[in-house]
């Protein structure tokens, strides 16, 4: 491998057997020998990628496409039938919820099997055990089985092991989704903290949020096959277009025309955005815009072929990691564009732009009212907003404030 590569696939497929009727019991299998039947199922199918340090990375695809199989294989739990899986340093895993853990012990002996699985030595599970307990807020149910542990406590636990190990190798398998929201806020702060210090991360999500906004790269898996390994906010795009194509494909049994897919834009191009853009105050066009001022973003459209299903247009500002701060269309404003236009002009208009101090990018879209997409139009462009006041934040807030006795 090169000196940066910590991870190598290499043309691994993996099969498994799958049983039809498979016997149990002794007597079952000498009776009726002929119900084991089964068929080797195809899940990998000649991948190959390398991931080098520092790297986040998100496995995106269908469920049942290989994604977890993959995660599952770089931790050594399955093994490929053909080709070489290769790493390069400690690996920290987060792939089944409270794997490895013996519900009639503590959450205390608990955290020390589950550490020296990872590799530590007790003196080094001794000298992390306050942070991994702190970290996971159990301090009260510690010393409790772990049988009597909820869901989330379990993930708690589990991801406070996984992350206090010093890893060079970090795979995570959807885990986040379990928790309360303080939690999962907690955890993805301390991941973009690892981040920061170069620890590589390899994520499987369903959430595409996660992948633009966490992740440099993604690989769309489907079949069993890589059909994109790239920028993240490219395979996303490309993913959901897929979903959407199939998704309308099965409502309405016909096979649909490609979702064409460029560096801006995504979608059928029955209808186009044509031009967008803000405009401030004074109706001029901007891009630089201060906080509280009179703001609208423009959507400019072309319908080249009319929907039955009629138009939905939507916004959203992004952040600088790519996360969105804030999104909404005009359905769910509930205001009626329309149909019978072919070509026209939206307007999102903002009495007060509440955005503080900061770079933000602004998308526009078009979809119908069934869901596919005519056209998403990524960051029409970066937005300067200066604010005026010394509040700190990423929105200010209409506010006054009183004395009362």
């Amino acid at each position: 491998m090169n000196n940066d590569v910590v991870i190598s696939v290499k043309n691994v497929t993996k099969t498994f057997k799958v049983y039809y009727d498979k016997g149990n019991l002794l007597k079952e299998k000498l009776l009726f020998w002929k119900r084991n039947r089964y068929e080797n199922r195809l899940v990998l199918d000649d991948i190959s990628f390398d991931i080098h340090k520092g790297e986040t990375v998100g496995l995106i695809g269908k469920n049942g496409c290989g994604k977890s199989t993959t995660l599952k294989m770089l931790t050594g739990i399955y093994y490929p039938n053909k080709g070489n899986i290769d790493t390069v340093g400690r690996i920290s895993s987060l792939i089944e919820l409270g794997a490895g853990f013996h519900p009639d012990m503590s959450g205390r002996d608990n955290i020390y099997i589950n550490a020296s699985i990872f590799g530590l030595t007790k003196k080094e599970i001794d000298e992390r055990l306050n942070d991994i307990i702190s970290f996971s807020e159990l301090e009260k149910f510690i010393d409790n089985p772990v049988r009597t542990y909820s869901s989330g406590m379990y993930m708690r636990l589990a991801f406070s092991v996984a992350i206090n190990v010093n890893a060079d190798i970090l795979l995570i398998d959807e885990i986040l989704a379990v928790g309360d929201a303080n939690f999962q806020q907690k955890c993805f702060a301390k991941l973009n903290d690892l981040k920061k210090q170069g620890i590589t991360i390899v994520i499987v999500t369903h959430d595409s949020n996660t992948i633009r906004s966490f992740c440099d790269r993604a690989i769309w898996v489907n079949k069993g096959k890589i059909v994109f390994d790239g920028d993240a906010n490219k395979a996303v795009d490309k993913y959901m277009s897929y979903m959407t194509e199939e998704q309308v494909a099965k409502e309405d049994g016909t096979q649909n025309e490609e979702i064409i897919t460029d560096d801006n834009h995504f979608g059928k191009y029955k209808g186009m955005i044509t031009d967008a853009y803000l405009l401030d105050e004074n109706d001029n066009r901007t891009f630089i815009q201060t906080t509280k001022k009179h703001t609208k973003l423009v959507i400019e459209y072309d319908i080249k072929h009319k929907s039955e299903y009629g138009y939905v247009f939507g916004m959203g500002f992004f952040d600088e990691s790519n996360r969105c701060i804030y999104a909404t269309n005009t359905k769910l404003d509930d205001v009626k564009i329309d149909d019978n236009l072919t070509k026209g002009k939206v307007i999102f208009d903002i009495p007060s732009l509440p955005l503080m101090s900061g770079k933000y990018s602004v998308n526009a879209s078009i979809v119908d009212n069934n869901g596919t997409p005519l056209d998403f139009y990524r960051s029409i462009g970066t937005m300067k907003i200066v604010a005026n006041n010394k509040d700190e934040g990423e929105f200010y807030i209409a506010h006054s404030w009183r004395n009362e006795k």
